[in-house]
């Protein structure tokens, strides 16, 4: 469901940079901002990976891991 969103009291240079950025990108001042807005809190997905890979490394410190190369050269010889 959309919503709206009003943004009080910005720099007139912060928007004239938003407007230049929009114009480089084709579209107007209002969609840039939609799309910074996607493009910043769909980053934010990536801090759950980061966690979860945090994790696992605990997880498994101390325990033998065969490195990738390893891995790599055993598949190729496999063939």
């Amino acid at each position: 469901m959309p919503g709206n969103l009003s943004i009080r009291n910005l720099d007139d240079e912060l928007i004239i940079r938003l407007k230049r950025r929009a114009a480089r990108h084709g579209r107007s001042a209002e969609a840039e901002v939609r799309d910074i807005l996607r493009q910043i809190l769909e980053g934010e997905a990536g801090s759950d990976f980061e966690q979860i890979a945090a994790d696992l490394r605990k997880l498994t410190a101390g325990r033998r891991h065969t490195p990738a190369e390893v891995l790599q050269r055993e598949g190729r010889d496999e063939r």
